[in-house]
């Protein structure tokens, strides 16, 4: 019944899918947690640049930025990202370059509603022992933060890992890239449609249970 998977790399089409949810979602940490910084800090143009970025980037189609990634920057400015001519590489590099700029803006907002638990009283008492904003950000806030918001970011996370089915729309050969070809080829759509629902149904439901748990771990009792 499965026979017309014998021709076809499925585990090599999911791998692709999971290295595009583990870089995006490294690189959407990092800047989101940055933009989120930027968000509550006391610099007003910091605060507005970041404003600003979350709130026109959550507003374009994922779609949209994908394709600027492809059109605009390798096609318009030659921007490969190291790719050397490669345009597999050249893609894929694009692709999470792209749900970087998009998932950070929902990291960004999930860690400014953690920091928004935060008690005022314990960043005005660090402040009042002499440390910086950055320093009361760091040991003070973010790891309060970040422990008040695993759930809401395990939901990126999720969302992330099913949004990378739109990288195939400049060509990287992930899960839903794969479903396309064999759909055209083959005759067996309902079986081919199972075939990739329980795949992302094992990416993706690990993660939850995961990181459910470890919301209750860490979370912080007030």
């Amino acid at each position: 019944m499965f026979d017309f998977l014998d021709g076809y790399d499925l585990l090599g089409a999911f791998w692709v899918t999971v290295k595009l949810t583990v870089f995006s979602a490294l690189g959407s940490l990092i800047w989101g947690t940055l933009l989120a910084g930027m968000r509550v800090s006391p610099v007003p143009l910091m605060r507005g640049f970041a404003t600003a970025y979350v709130n026109v980037i959550r507003n374009i189609p994922l779609t949209v930025i994908i394709v600027f990634a492809s059109l605009g920057l390798f096609q318009t400015l030659q921007i490969t990202l190291g790719g050397d001519g490669d345009f597999k590489v050249i893609n894929f590099r694009l692709a999470v370059l792209a749900f970087i700029v998009y998932t950070a803006s929902f990291v960004c907002e999930a860690l400014r509603s953690g920091i928004n638990t935060v008690p005022v009283g314990q960043a005005e008492a660090a402040r009042a022992l002499g440390l910086s904003f950055t320093q009361v950000l760091r040991l003070i806030v973010l790891p309060q933060a970040f422990r008040s918001v695993v759930n809401p970011l395990s939901n990126v996370l999720i969302a992330l890992t099913k949004n990378t089915t739109v990288a195939a729309a400049i060509g990287v050969a992930e899960a839903s890239y794969l479903m396309k070809e064999m759909v055209e080829n083959e005759a067996q759509l309902l079986l081919i449609s199972g075939v990739f629902v329980l795949g992302f149904v094992v990416l993706t439901l690990p993660t939850g249970l995961i990181l459910g748990w470890v919301a209750k771990k860490v979370a912080v009792k007030r």
